[in-house]
């Protein structure tokens, strides 16, 4: 008899998340946790604050000790990575060659980050998605006045450019879009966004990059400057290239049977085809609640997916597991498949601001800021589209009030209904 066995493709916060839920909804079988990187699963936002800023060490950024790791009995296969999926039989090919029969796999691979053509073999010239990316740029900010040129003024550009202002280096931020952030928050919040890096010393410059200046020969290469599309030049010491990432899916491109286009497709159960599903960055569901295909690469709905997957699958195998009396799928009560319908979160710390969303925001055709007071760094602003109200974001407004305002678009809202409600949640 085969060993029953799922496997999670993914040592990532969704991943993790959803090796848990596994094991807490009763799979009692082999659960091997496949991971690219050497390192147990840890957590990526803190990369571009505490850990580079120095507050925290690396060890801080694990999800999970050594002792609660092992209490899930898990076939843990770190430095290891996937390289094909045969969606008809469930097997799951390693970098080594070993092939893997399961009852069930789990996508959670999540994205890897772009680069820019120019940039490959330049020392000096970096992105961040990694711990070892992290390190790489914490170590390289660790003198005294550098100078560093960010590509990209997206988040995580901005978080970047913050904390490495606030260490006092000579930080220029460079976007195609003319405000920091605002492709995600829209024009009005984008302009708070721009002042507040401005007042912080941060040079913002819009423009796309033509290429690199370097000195020395071969692989000792060094970043000396960028040249913008408009001729300007920017001396840099470092250059962190953040402009977006795309979903790790190549190694699924060899069965017919997945639709990889932006992200693993999925059902609005996260279900990719049968026994097969995905969570977290990598995976582009269909929202019930918002009647499309979302990928949202946020964290809190990295954990929520991997456990709904986690969930969905065990109910897909409690029907479809032949009896053979192996109990790898111990009984549970009140087991079935569920929609996975979240409410998406994300927040962003940059100097003393705290920037949360709830919704989507993204796609948006309307934008408006509802509250706006610069001056006290606070602001609410509603996003939505063809009328209705989908997403919310505020800044310097506390806590409670913030969780008060994810009711008004919990579920897609006549717009002007929700602009009502902003001011009776506020008043």
């Amino acid at each position: 008899m085969t060993p029953r066995r799922i496997a999670v493709v993914g040592a990532s916060a969704a991943g993790l998340a959803a090796a848990e839920a596994l094991r807490r909804f009763g799979w009692t079988g082999t659960l091997t946790l496949v991971g690219d990187e050497p390192h147990p699963p840890y957590d990526r936002p803190p990369l571009s604050k505490q850990l580079l800023q120095g507050a925290w060490q690396p060890d801080k950024l694990h999800l999970r000790a050594a002792d609660q790791l092992d209490t899930l009995a898990l076939d843990l296969r770190l430095g290891t990575r996937a390289t094909g999926l045969d969606t008809a039989t469930r097997t799951l090919t390693l970098d080594g060659g070993e092939r893997l029969t399961c009852d069930g796999v789990i996508v959670a691979t999540g994205v890897a980050a772009r680069t820019l053509p120019d940039a490959a073999g330049l020392d000096g010239v970096l992105t961040l998605r990694t711990l070892e990316d992290a390190l790489a740029l914490k170590e390289r900010l660790s003198g005294t006045d550098r100078r560093l040129v960010v590509v990209g003024n997206g988040v995580l550009g901005c978080e970047a450019a913050a904390v490495a202002r606030e260490l006092g280096h000579q930080v220029t931020l460079v976007g195609r879009e003319a405000l920091p952030m605002a492709r995600t928050v829209g024009p009005q919040i984008g302009e708070l966004l721009a002042a507040e890096h401005q007042e912080h010393g941060v040079r913002l410059r819009t423009a796309a990059v033509d290429g690199f200046e370097a000195d020395g020969d071969g692989p000792a290469r060094h970043v000396t400057a960028v040249r913008l599309a408009d001729g300007t030049r920017l001396p840099a010491d470092t250059v962190l290239v953040a402009v977006g990432s795309e979903p790790a899916v190549g190694w699924l491109r060899g069965d017919p049977a997945l639709d990889t286009a932006d992200g693993l497709r999925c059902d609005a159960y996260c279900a990719a085809a049968p026994g097969i599903y995905a969570a977290g960055d990598v995976a582009r569901w269909q929202h019930p609640v918002h009647g499309r295909h979302l990928r949202v690469e946020h964290r809190m709905n990295a954990t929520e997916q991997g456990m709904a997957a986690a969930r969905n699958l065990l109910a897909e195998l409690e029907e479809t597991l032949p009896d053979d009396g192996d109990g790898a799928l111990a009984p549970a009560a009140g087991r079935e498949r569920r929609p996975f319908t979240p409410v998406p979160y994300f927040w962003s710390d940059q100097y003393g601001l705290k920037i949360q969303a709830y919704g989507v925001l993204n796609g948006a055709d309307r934008s408006e800021a509802t509250v706006l007071d610069p001056d006290a760094r606070k602001a609410v602003a509603l996003y939505g589209r063809d009328g209705q109200a989908t997403g919310i974001l505020a800044i310097g407004v506390p806590p409670r009030q913030v969780r008060g305002l994810r009711a008004l678009i919990a579920t897609p809202a006549p717009w002007e209904e929700a602009r009502e409600g902003v001011r009776n949640a506020l008043a």
